[in-house]
């Protein structure tokens, strides 16, 4: 039993390390961009996931809109409980606080891209645009993790 135990425990450390060595940082300004990520969609899979935390070392900013030539179009979406539902809706804008962070992760917060134009293979990077109301505009290129992978430490499937 030990030993499948520490089996399972070193497979998961080698997941979440091989994750964290997929994924992308970037800066504008005092916005720096750490551990963005998304995952491999299957053939005619429309929707995926964005997924990154969000540093401003500067005054409250907002991330305003994102967009990908990946996807017809990048929303800002939240996924929240009411209830005892799970609900996901898009947002205008997704503050960052001052000197402070903000994650995009499974269950959260995260980027949606739409309409996908082309099956997200693992191994390639999605290239993203996100414009912040104080900070401008920030390039990140987005590895794209194997399906079921967990990426940069964060676990667990998105469904949407």
């Amino acid at each position: 039993m030990k030993s499948n135990l520490l089996i399972s425990i070193c497979t998961a450390m080698s997941i979440t390390i091989s994750g964290a060595a997929l994924a992308q940082t970037a800066a504008a300004g005092a916005i720096k961009i750490e551990n963005a990520y998304t995952r491999a969609t299957m053939p005619g899979q429309q929707v995926a996931g964005g997924f990154m935390k969000i540093e401003n070392k500067g005054a409250t900013d907002q991330l305003v809109s994102a967009s990908s030539p990946a996807a017809g179009e990048v929303q800002l979406h939240e996924m929240a409980m009411e209830g005892n539902v799970m609900k996901m809706r898009q947002l205008k804008d997704i503050a960052v606080p001052a000197g402070g962070a903000v994650e995009l992760k499974p269950g959260g917060l995260h980027l949606m891209f739409m309409n996908i134009k082309a099956p997200l293979a693992a191994g390639q990077t999605v290239p993203v645009k996100l414009k912040f109301a104080k900070a401008g505009e920030v390039e990140v290129k987005m590895p794209v993790n194997a399906m079921g992978a967990q990426g940069a430490g964060h676990g667990g499937a998105m469904k949407h």
